[in-house]
């Protein structure tokens, strides 16, 4: 079919980081590609949705509110949810905690405990394989 493309052409096509095509995807905003697998292949409506995504960012819309217009004004289930702020912890190189910002003051003592230890184990797994070279 001649209006499919790769991954990479689609975001070429429209100006987007593979990565972020591969977020809407996630979060629903976007169709999976047509074909899975390796030969994975998207077609001009992936672009259309994906203009009409960059469109409604242009204007101010939060992907929660983005989601809520392609889907037609109803409120799927996983757009119901008030959007929320979220704290970003970076605890290696390659990993990052998300943690929503309205927990009570004694469970975010509690989530800081079990990050730091995820990152003490995560750099003592690291330590033990660089020993081992």
């Amino acid at each position: 079919m001649a209006d499919e493309m790769t991954l990479a052409e689609l975001a070429e096509a429209s100006g987007l980081a593979a990565r972020t095509i591969r977020f809407y995807i996630a979060r629903g905003l976007l169709d999976g590609p047509v074909k899975a697998g390796r030969a994975a292949a998207y077609t001009v409506e992936h672009l259309a949705r994906l203009e009409k995504i960059k469109k409604l960012q242009a204007q101010g819309r939060m992907l929660s509110e983005i989601g809520r217009s392609l889907a037609g004004g109803t409120t799927p289930e996983r757009y119901a949810a008030a959007p929320t702020a979220w704290w970003r912890h970076a605890i290696a190189d390659d990993v990052v905690v998300l943690t929503r910002s309205d927990a009570s003051p004694w469970r975010t003592r509690q989530i800081r405990e079990a990050i730091d230890e995820l990152a003490r184990s995560l750099q003592s797994a690291g330590d033990e394989k660089r020993s081992r070279k």
